[in-house]
């Protein structure tokens, strides 16, 4: 379980390095647009990235 959980974690790193390697222009005018928005604005996103990780997780057979 222990490896599912670093493998987990290194694809994470993986996916959120990408952007900013291959267009860091791009990168900070997103992060810019990011920082405008309010705050209940990002908690929905949070949200809705926690529920799609959680039913990606289920669908998986977890």
């Amino acid at each position: 379980m222990d490896d599912v959980l670093w493998a987990a974690l290194a694809l994470v790193l993986v996916f959120e390095g990408l952007l900013p390697l291959v267009a860091p222009g791009l990168w900070r005018r997103v992060f810019s647009e990011l920082m405008r928005l309010q705050d209940g604005q990002i908690r929905f996103y949070g949200l809705v990235t926690v529920a799609l990780g959680l039913l990606v997780w289920w669908w998986s057979g977890n």
